[in-house]
C-alpha cells in the first residue's frame, strides 16, 4: 500500500494541475472553412472579423448545431499585445449564454458603445469585460482580457 501511495503521488507531482491558469490556447487555427459552414448552416448571420492585421492570431473555433434553437459559434484570438479577445453568438436564451459565455460578468448599466453603427452594451466581470448586444433573434458577444478600447476595435471588424 506505502508503495502505491508513492507512485500516485509521483504521478501527481508530474502531471500539471493549475486550476487558476488561463484556460485561452496559444496555437495558431485557421477558420475560414468553420465560418463558412456556419454561415451556411447558422438560423442568424454568422459574424466574422474583416480586416484583422496579421498580429491577431485566431487561437479556437467551435460551431455547435445540435439543437436548432441553441446554435452557437466561437472564435478566440490573441491580439497584437497578447490579451484574449473572442466573439461568441448564439440564438439561445441571451441571459444564460451571456452569464455563460463571460463567466458570470455583470450589465454595466448605462454603458453603452456604439461601434459600426450598432449600440453594444459594456457587461465587466473577475476574468473577462464583454461588450454585448442583442438584435434580431441572436446574441453577439465580444469579450476577453483585452482593454475595453481593443474589444471595441475587434467589435468594428465584425461582418456578418
Amino acid at each position: 500500500m506505502l508503495v502505491l501511495g508513492v507512485v500516485v503521488y509521483l504521478i501527481y507531482l508530474f502531471i500539471p494541475h493549475d486550476s487558476k491558469g488561463t484556460p485561452v490556447k496559444t496555437e495558431t487555427v485557421g477558420y475560414s472553412v468553420e465560418l463558412k459552414q456556419a454561415r451556411r448552416d447558422a438560423p442568424y448571420p454568422v459574424a466574422g472579423p474583416e480586416g484583422l492585421s496579421a498580429k491577431w492570431h485566431a487561437t479556437s473555433v467551435t460551431y455547435t448545431a445540435g439543437d436548432r434553437r441553441n446554435v452557437t459559434w466561437h472564435l478566440g484570438f490573441i491580439d497584437p499585445d497578447q490579451q484574449y479577445v473572442a466573439l461568441e453568438q448564439s440564438n439561445g436564451d441571451p441571459t444564460g449564454f451571456i452569464s455563460q459565455v463571460t463567466i458570470n460578468a455583470h450589465r454595466d448599466a448605462g454603458r453603452t458603445v456604439a461601434v459600426g453603427g450598432a449600440s453594444w452594451q459594456y457587461y465587466t466581470g473577475g476574468r473577462y469585460d464583454a461588450l454585448v448586444r442583442e438584435e434580431k433573434g441572436v446574441t453577439t458577444v465580444v469579450l476577453g482580457t483585452a482593454p475595453d478600447a481593443q474589444l471595441q476595435r475587434f467589435a468594428a471588424t465584425l461582418k456578418p
